[in-house]
């Protein structure tokens, strides 16, 4: 097990943010770097995934637009593609020039944000886009995050990257968390929820914007809605044998795609808070471990509990959601790393997980680009091995 210091949790009012200091610190980047020098597994395997990946390319072009449209206006194409793609790329190219240092991956990242900040205005389409502003939010603010050392990069370009993020992509975040697009709070699954916090969140922490960043981290320890941590957990199980506690999570009676996608974003929140000093990951008598061992067992094929759900808005869920069971999700060493790595914790389960889930990627964690070319392995910025693991 590797000893960190554990942060406190509810740190009042912190007076700086620590940059970078959203998926990835200073400190991940030196021991990463450190690692792949070095040749030692399975970071180097990590690393030439990632290097191998079309979006990390500095030859790759953006492709903004003015509108992004995601779900069906009954007018407009649907182009939201064009968006993920680019903002994993402007990540992948950051996560490159990071590590290697060759200062053509900065170009290439910046100039992706620089297209995408000087062009788009809004977000369009259904209430879908919701998710783009959470997911794509989040998403274009770690690449910023990682970017903005960069001294080659105008000051005035990362701000408007900022004034982008916060009049759009806050913007839509904030406005789902307060009304819920008009509907209850029990309307909405609990993955528009977390893409939200963390869009916040992550905007917050770029934008040096502490109120923003007070309001992520509070919806998500007491909000109303399905993605806040009360609401999130359904039910606590305590495992046989091991006396381990498995938390029923609120999409895991629908289907196990969004299941695995919600502890991947819960991942996200954890991490982008506790690299500010909010110890995210042991609220609840550490609830995401909890969480992600149950969504884990169950998608390695074993058996877990359930507890019946009744939610007022998705009617009454009796048992757990045998669809789309055994779906490949990047996000799972995130938790792996920090609870087994860092806390000494029983991560079992997710460990399982991991290892079945990187099997479709050469043995390690990918990202955008190495699950398929739908939205849904563009939801997570990925490359877990790489940037989370911490022990072989």
């Amino acid at each position: 097990m590797v000893r960190i210091a554990v942060l406190s949790i509810f740190v009042a009012g912190a007076t700086a943010f620590v940059h970078p200091g959203l998926l990835h610190t200073e400190d991940d980047f030196t021991r990463v770097k450190e690692y792949v020098n070095e040749g030692k597994e399975p970071w180097l395997t990590a690393w030439n995934l990632l290097t191998s990946n079309s979006h990390a390319s500095p030859t790759y072009e953006p492709r903004a637009v003015e509108t992004v449209y995601r779900g069906s206006d009954g007018v407009n194409a649907q182009n939201y593609p064009l968006l993920y793609n680019d903002a994993h790329a402007a990540y992948q190219l950051a996560l490159r020039w990071k590590i290697n240092g060759s200062s053509e991956f900065a170009v290439a990242s910046t100039r992706i944000l620089d297209a995408w900040s000087s062009t788009m205005k809004a977000i369009g389409g259904s209430s879908d886009g919701f998710l783009a502003a959470g997911l794509y939010g989040y998403q274009l603010a770690n690449a910023g995050e990682i970017m903005r050392d960069y001294s080659e990069w105008p000051e005035t370009n990362r701000t408007r990257l900022g004034d982008l993020l916060e009049t759009v992509f806050y913007k839509d975040s904030y406005r789902f968390l307060t009304t819920h697009n008009g509907q209850s709070q029990y309307h909405y699954w609990a993955n528009w929820d977390l893409c939200s916090i963390a869009a916040i969140q992550a905007i917050g922490v770029f934008t040096d914007n502490q109120t923003m960043y007070d309001y992520a981290t509070n919806y998500f320890i007491s909000g109303d809605g399905m993605g806040a941590m009360p609401n999130f957990i359904i039910a606590n199980h305590t495992e046989d044998g091991s006396g381990k506690i498995l938390a029923q999570s609120q999409e895991a009676g629908r289907d196990q795609g969004h299941a695995t996608l919600d502890i991947a974003l819960l991942g996200v929140v954890l991490q982008q808070g506790y690299n500010q000093g909010k110890d995210l990951f042991e609220i609840m008598s550490n609830s995401g471990l909890a969480a992600s061992e149950y969504i884990a067992k169950y998608n390695v094929n074993e058996t877990v509990p359930f507890t019946e759900y009744d939610n007022p808005d998705q009617g009454d869920m009796t048992e757990i959601s045998s669809a789309s069971r055994g779906n490949v999700r990047a996000g799972f060493e995130l938790l792996y790393g920090h609870y087994n790595d860092i806390r000494g914790l029983d991560a079992s389960w997710t460990k399982e997980y991991v290892n079945y889930a990187n099997n479709a990627t050469g043995g390690v964690e990918g990202g955008g680009g190495n699950y398929g070319s739908n939205s849904g392995g563009y939801d997570y910025l990925g490359f877990g091995t790489l940037m989370y693991r911490l022990t072989a």
